[in-house]
Parts: C-alpha cells; structure tokens; sequence
C-alpha cells in the first residue's frame, strides 16, 4: 500500500509556523499544560532533481527510446510486449483509457522488474478509482464488535483515540484521504487512487503504481499471505520488510525516471493525496514507522549482500519493530517471551478474541508514537520527544531524506523488549468504560526507568495529577481520557494498570493502586 501524503502531513506544524522547524533551536520539555497498508516520499517533477549522491539530472523533454525487437521467450525488463526503457505513445494529461493504461501498466512492470532482478510470474490486473470512490469505500469498514472494542482500547491506552470515539472509523478517514494505492494478495488485483481525471479517464501516478507492483512481485515469490501480523507490532516489524522494500524500489524507480529515462514516466507534477485530511495523526504515525524506517533497513542489506540477501529477509523476516528502527538488532535481539497473568476480580471480565492473541501488541513503533504525538495534538507547543530529534533532515537543507525521513528511536523507547496488552470489561460499568493491564518488558531496569519517566510526563500532558494516598496512582479527571492509572516498575518490566476509577484498580489488578 502506499500513503501519498504523509511526508506533507508530518511537516504541516513546520509549514504552518505553529513551532519552530525541526533540528533547529532549543526544544521544549514537555508542560503540565499538558502509521492492508504503504508510505510516501516528497518527489519531484520528472525530468528534474538530483540523485542520491547529488548529481543534476534536470532534463529537457524525454527522448524518445526505438522499440527494440521482442526476446523469443520473456526476459528480465520486457513485459507484454514492452520494454522498460521503451516509450510508449501515451498521452498522460488527459487521463487514460485502457489501451494506455494497458502499455502503462506493462511498462512499469518491466522497469519494476529491471531494477528488483525478479521476473514476474503473471499479469496483475490494475484497477484506478477515484479519490471520492475509494473514500466512500473505506468508510463502510468495519469489525466484529469484541475486535472494535479491542481497537478501541488499545488506542485510548497510546492516548490518541479517547473512549467515546470510533477508533476504526478515525482510521478509516485517514486511510481514504491518505492512500494513494494498494495490492490485494487475495485478489492478486492492484487499485490505485487518482485525484485528479474523471472515472472514463484518471490521471494515473506511476510512482504509486511501481510501488503496488513491487507488492505483486513480492507475493508471486514471496506468498504475503503467508506471515503473521495478527498485532500492530508483528504488522510494523514485517512490514518493516514487505513496505520498506516497495518505498525503497519505489525511490530507485523514481531516480531512474529523472535520470536515464529522462523523465519518461506518468508522474504528478504535484504531490498527490490532496483531498481530505488526516483525522488524527495519532494512528497514522504508529502505521507509518516501517514506511520510513523501513527503506533504510532494505538498501542497508542490498547494499552489503544485493537482492539476493533482501530475497532472505522473506525467508527470515524481522521480529519487531525495533528490529527496523536498530538494524543491528535484526536476527540478535528476540523480544521478550512472557504472559499477562488474569488477576482481576469476578466483575471484570479478560477480553479473548476468536482466533487472534487475546493480547495487543504495538512494539518499540507504538510507544516512540504515543510519546510523539503530543507535538501534534499540541500543535507543537509540547514535545516529549524532541521535534528535532525526529525529522531526519538532508545536510544543509531544510528538506527531509527521501529514504529514511524520520527518526523513531528515543531514549523512552529504546531498549523495549516486548509489550502485551489485555482488555478487560464490565457489565456494571458505564457504555465505553473498559479496563486495561498493558505490560512491557525492557532491556535493562534503566530503559524500564526511562519509559515510566516519559510515560509519566505523557499522563501530566493529557491532565492527570497524583492520587492521593495511594502509590504511584494517577488521575485524569475530565475529558475523553478521564480514568485512574497504577504505574508500577519491578527491575526490567513496568505494568500499566487503567480502570474507570482508583477504587477500580485493584479489581481490574489485584494489588494494584496500594494505599501508603
């Protein structure tokens, strides 16, 4: 999948002057006042720009390249009777019928396969709806009720989605104004939104397009239905691999485009994505890490062992999230193996889902994210991470990197070794009044210390103030996150007790909220 406006969105408080720019200045702490799925790039109009190592490759109108002869059987670089360096007769302004989009669609699976040095095994069916048709269709989603209310807790845990809103359909908004296309393993079919066109003729971005096509040729190889992404973090760490390597071909495909094929590709000469907003930015942040982290972590293997070595990573693929941010983790660093025993009382009921881990996970991703995003709830007046610390600039330039623009490791969650998250319910309790027992695992009793510090200032940013006589107890009184909190650290793990009230605590956890 691929989100084409999320590099726009994480530089809006920049763009907007509501903070100072990022790796600029002295930073604030933070005050008492106090993200199936793909990602985008900022790109440039083809035929202009600089490479990687800085070389000009503005060009004038494209060359036109001769048809050389079709190969007697298919070849690396030549599909349904196009060559990748070949130029088609395709008009691009005015949309495209199916006979362009047919030649379009050939091509770029050639180039996609001269650059990966992988044959594609089959035809993949393209399919281009409208921005308004595709949000249409995003906002019919929907779960079964135990896996929405799961949802629905587990982002009121990260403090972006309060109790009393929808979760799912939060994300559905950001899903249908921020993606730009996707690939259905199932269907073995790619959609690709157009802004821009009417349903007879879209306009059509071939960067998106590349980008599903890296897709369908990992999984006539690879087999994406394969893996297991049944929490948030097992999505992110694969996706680390499955998403990171379609960004990373999708940059190469994008140089190749300004460079020797001399901006001879169907590309928006503005960044596209533009309809619609994002409704919260909480959830889009989580879902982005393996989109930014993730390109870094693919070139980094291609470049010590070629695309065969990226070919292993499907054989191996990463475990965690973490395993993307740290690439020196991949294959050494296993996340934690423990439970979440069930200590509550007899009116609060564990949550099980039906054939998934009765558990959430969101890994190393998920807390940098909750602890990021009060810069852009706040709109840049507080920041518990660092603004700075986060964009991943290019050097003497205010312009984020293309491969791997920004920076999800923080001293408050570096070090994670595992995270797990139970629901719990009561019948007695008022609609949306759940409870929540999420432990995590660390490297070292320092890294535990350094996470409930920063959870801490987290807790202070949405309201909440010290119970009194009872240990390490907090409440948030008002708002959409009014509930009481127990943090407690032992050594290396720290448990994270929710409940409707401090009364609550020690019946959703026994021993919880102990009075001093």
């Amino acid at each position: 999948m691929r989100t084409t406006i999320a590099i726009a969105v994480v530089l809006m408080l920049v763009v907007a002057g509501c903070s100072q720019a990022p790796g600029s200045g002295t930073t604030p702490e933070t005050t008492t006042a106090e993200p199936v799925d793909t990602t985008t790039e900022a790109t440039t109009a083809p035929g202009s720009g600089t490479t990687d190592d800085g070389t000009d490759t503005t060009t004038e109108q494209p060359e036109r390249v001769v048809k050389p002869d079709d190969p007697d059987e298919d070849v690396l670089g030549w599909e349904g009777g196009v060559w990748y360096n070949e130029t088609i007769d395709v008009n691009a302004e005015d949309g495209l019928n199916d006979t362009d989009l047919d030649l379009t669609v050939a091509r770029a699976m050639a180039r996609v396969e001269e650059i990966r040095g992988l044959e594609f095994e089959q035809e993949v069916p393209v399919e281009i709806v409208t921005r308004e048709e595709f949000q249409g269709e995003q906002a019919n989603q929907s779960l079964p009720p135990d896996r929405q209310l799961f949802d629905n807790v587990k982002f009121e845990a990260l403090f972006m989605i309060d109790e009393s809103t929808d979760s799912l359909g939060v994300q559905n908004q950001n899903s249908g104004s921020a993606i730009g296309g996707f690939y259905s393993p199932g269907q073995n079919q790619i959609v690709v939104v157009a802004d821009e066109g009417n349903a007879d003729a879209p306009h059509l971005d071939e960067y998106t397009l590349a980008h599903e096509l890296m897709h369908a040729l990992q999984d006539q190889h690879f087999d994406l239905s394969s893996y297991n992404q049944s929490t948030r973090e097992l999505h992110n760490a694969r996706d680390g691999v499955i998403e990171g390597e379609g960004n990373y071909v999708q940059h190469l495909y994008e140089q190749r485009c300004e460079d020797e094929w001399n901006g001879d590709c169907s590309a928006p000469q503005s960044s596209s994505g533009s309809s619609g907003s994002i409704a919260n930015m909480g959830p889009y942040l989580l879902k982005f890490q393996p989109y930014s982290d993730g390109p870094a972590f693919v070139r980094s293997v291609q470049r010590r062992g070629g695309w065969e070595a990226v070919n292993e990573l499907y054989e191996a693929p990463p475990e965690s999230s973490e395993q993307i941010i740290h690439p020196d983790k991949y294959g050494d660093d296993s996340p934690a193996e423990f439970g979440v025993e069930d200590r509550s009382s007899d009116d609060w009921e564990r949550l099980r889902l039906q054939d998934r881990p009765s558990y959430g996970s969101v890994g190393e991703a998920g807390i940098f994210s909750m602890l990021m995003y009060p810069y852009y709830d706040s709109q840049g007046q507080t920041q518990i991470v660092p603004a700075r610390e986060f964009f991943n600039m290019k050097d003497g330039s205010d312009e984020l990197q293309a491969v791997d623009p920004l920076n999800y490791n923080s001293s408050y969650s570096d070090g994670w070794g595992g995270d797990k998250l139970a629901v719990y319910t009561n019948d007695a309790t008022a609609e949306n009044e759940t409870g929540y027992v999420w432990k995590t695992v660390w490297d070292s009793e320092e890294d535990a210390q350094e996470f409930v510090e920063g959870y801490e200032k987290l807790l202070q940013y949405n309201g909440a103030t010290q119970a009194d006589g009872h240990a390490n107890t907090w409440v948030i009184e008002d708002g959409g996150f009014g509930d009481a909190f127990y943090v407690q650290q032992q050594g290396n793990e720290v448990v994270i007790v929710n409940a409707p009230s401090v009364d609550e605590l020690p019946n959703v956890r026994q021993g919880a909220a102990p009075e001093q």
